[in-house]
């Protein structure tokens, strides 16, 4: 499992771009609430009745001690002395706010816990501190250990405002942690002390990117490449009708010493959303459909495993995450050996919705693929459906925008200009990763298959600061449809919405319009401020490029508008976490796994949805095969006394296999967040 900001596992799928006999796909029931998630009433409550509140819409609201928090629609909020209570529409998930007492962040977080479950004894697995933000004067997160089998999330924020201290408590089940993970944010991005006011940048003018302000945030970029071990990062940075700078830094790949230029190749991942949904503007503005069109209408074979969803869709949802559709990437991660645009779509058709249309945020890759499938089934009928959307974007997209590089073809972008992929191996050491799985993409390539260099994706961004207009001031695309795809669909964050695979964050009081992609060994990301006439690009070859990401934005916005110093502190932070997960996670695995252990496990393992593993140790290695790609694995004792085998291989690290029995055959049992797949001993 990879980890998010607050440290709290995730599968690696997630930062892509992501039953009856045992061997099918089921979406995993919640665990039955325990007792440590009904919170107890306390005496006083007891005399005077907690009256809950159910919020039809988001809210907002206090704690006794006067911090302020946005509750989300759809939950019931109990208000009890020091405590406030976030009851989600799932019952087995809960987030409590709690005024504390204590000398420091771990006595206040103690005190917490005990005035919701006195009997509170999950032991710790990290504390990290967190920089001082948004009115805090100190932050410290806290994640708790927990097994497998239970599927639960466990983790506690802790704030200071001078002596008192304000503690966020999240306890629930993995399904709907992740289907509530928007809210979730919500509830933790609002949360400030009494009579803070946030930094805004509204009504500011944008200083000019001269030679000094550069330098300011290209030493950034420097600095992020010692510090995260970032081997190659590529930036431009484009102001008013001119690309100010555009360049590289470091190396294409560890240990060769050709550097990183404006036009060296990485893959963009979830980038290649933005530019399917601008597919769609172009065929909407040639009449060949509309947003409001049902799905059907454009690709008469789509549809969801839910028929109400499936009738519900229309073309400006595909790429909307508010279906209700979960993240189901493991089927075509680990089994896409032959798979096409065709069987992927109709993989589609298995997978069900997890929460009602439009009710929250949740992302599906797989979704977001039939956008661009369904715009080229539009524009070329009678093709095959990816190459039809090869030939559409390539006649419709790349080549009026002068993006001569840019490609799904991953053989030419091999042989050319290109970023080799890089991840830190088990022990946290920077190292080259493996590129097999990033091939999965292919076949799903309007979701994340583009390669592209920063100098490319520029034209893009340029493109979108004018509004639609070409550099020699031709119109390019109608104003009207290009803009609809930063319309609001669903809200991500308390100042932040998804449109069709677009952001728009306001949370500074100013609109920055962007997105991020992410596979294995490439993190990257383009954004523009449409009201000042600023955008930019940022391409990493690192997983550990995810760490620059964000600070870049911030250290562009703080030069730009004369912010508060903060980016550089968030780089170092967020390295230094980092580096701690991954020398406390590497503290439970055992390389090479137990002998012991290993005996138990069969040569070969099938599941219906994933296909098979083969299991082989040479010398002091123990492989999985998945087939497509294979990577050594480590055993773990876990604390409910089941063990786990876990990928280490540098990119492909934390998948997790549980040993199990089904059906009386030996059993590997996966999961995401939301859903189970067990393998069975063939």
């Amino acid at each position: 499992m990879h980890r998010d900001a607050r440290g709290v596992a995730l599968p690696l799928f997630l930062f892509l771009f992501a039953c009856g006999s045992g061997q099918e796909l089921a979406a995993s029931a919640p665990p039955a609430p325990t007792t440590a998630m009904t919170p107890p009433v306390s005496t006083a409550a007891a005399a005077a009745p907690i009256v809950p509140e159910k919020l039809a819409s988001d809210a907002p609201r206090s704690t006794a001690g006067g911090a302020t928090f946005r509750a989300p629609a759809g939950w019931t909020l109990k208000s009890d002395g020091a405590r406030r209570i976030l009851d989600a529409p799932e019952p087995e998930l809960h987030v409590a706010i709690v005024d504390a007492k204590g000398a420091n962040a771990d006595a206040a977080v103690a005190s917490a816990w005990t005035a919701l479950h006195p009997e509170f004894k999950r032991p710790l697995k990290i504390a990290l501190d967190r920089p001082a933000r948004y009115g805090w004067d100190q932050r410290r997160q806290y994640t708790y250990e927990t097994s497998p089998n239970e599927r639960l999330v466990v983790y506690a924020l802790a704030f200071r405002k001078g002596g008192a201290w304000t503690v966020a408590l999240v306890e629930g089940s993995e399904p709907a942690f992740e289907r509530r993970g928007a809210q979730i944010r919500l509830i933790e991005d609002s949360l400030r002390p009494q009579g803070y006011e946030r930094e805004s940048f509204k009504g500011k003018t944008a200083h000019a990117l001269d030679p000094d302000r550069l330098k300011q945030i290209t030493a950034l970029v420097d600095q992020a490449r010692e510090q995260a071990g970032i081997p190659g990062v590529a930036i431009s940075l484009v102001q008013g009708d001119k690309v100010v700078f555009e360049g590289g830094f470091g190396v294409r790949e560890l240990g060769k010493p050709t550097p990183v230029d404006p036009k060296t190749l990485f893959i963009i991942a979830s980038n290649t959303k933005a530019l399917s949904t601008l597919l769609l503007a172009k065929l909407i503005d040639e009449g060949k459909l509309t947003w409001s069109a049902p799905a059907t209408s454009v690709y008469p074979a789509f549809k969801l495993g839910d028929a109400d969803t499936t009738s519900k869709v229309l073309v400006k949802h595909l790429v909307c995450a508010c279906t209700g559709l979960p993240r189901q990437d493991f089927e075509w991660l680990l089994e896409f050996k032959g798979a096409t645009a065709k069987t992927e779509m109709d993989l589609l058709g298995t997978m069900q919705p997890t929460t009602k249309f439009g009710e929250v945020y949740q992302y599906s890759n797989i979704l977001a693929s039939v956008a661009g499938f369904a715009g080229g089934y539009a524009a070329y009928p009678k093709r095959e459906l990816g190459a039809a959307y090869d030939e559409a974007m390539r006649t419709r997209v790349f080549e009026p925008l002068g993006m001569k590089e840019t490609t799904f073809d991953f053989a030419r972008a091999l042989r050319g200009d290109h970023a080799s992929a890089h991840a830190e191996d088990v022990d946290g050491k920077p190292s080259i990763a493996t590129m097999d799985v990033n091939r999965a993409v292919i076949p799903l390539r309007p979701a994340g298959g583009a390669w592209s260099s920063v100098h490319d994706l520029t034209r893009y961004v340029q493109m979108e600061l004018a509004k639609g207009k070409l550099p020699d001031g031709k119109r390019y695309i109608s104003e009207e449809n290009l803009l609809a795809r930063r319309a609001p669909q669903v809200p991500m964050a308390e100042d932040e919405t998804y449109g069709m695979g677009l952001r728009v964050d306001t949370k500074f009081g100013v609109t920055v319009v962007h997105h991020g992609g992410s596979m294995v060994g490439f993190k990257s990301d383009m954004f523009w401020l449409p009201e000042h006439g600023v955008g930019g690009v940022i391409m990493t070859n690192s997983d550990s490029g995810t760490l620059l990401v964000r600070p870049f934005l911030r250290k562009v916005l703080e030069v730009l508008f004369d912010g508060r110093p903060e980016a550089a502190e968030d780089l170092a932070s967020g390295a230094k976490q980092r580096k701690e997960r991954i020398a406390k996670r590497r503290e439970r695995l055992v390389i090479p796994p137990d002998a012991a252990l290993l005996a138990k496990l069969a040569k070969r393992y099938a599941s219906a949805a994933l296909g098979e593993i083969a299991i082989a140790t040479t010398g002091k290695s123990t492989v999985f095969d998945f087939g497509e790609w294979k990577s050594a694995v480590a055993s773990r004792k876990n604390d409910d006394e089941t063990t786990s085998f876990i990928t280490i291989d540098p990119g492909v690290d934390d998948f997790e296999f549980v040993m199990a029995e089904r059906d009386g055959k030996r059993a590997l049992v996966a999961r995401d967040m939301q859903h189970e797949y067990v393998f069975l001993e063939k």
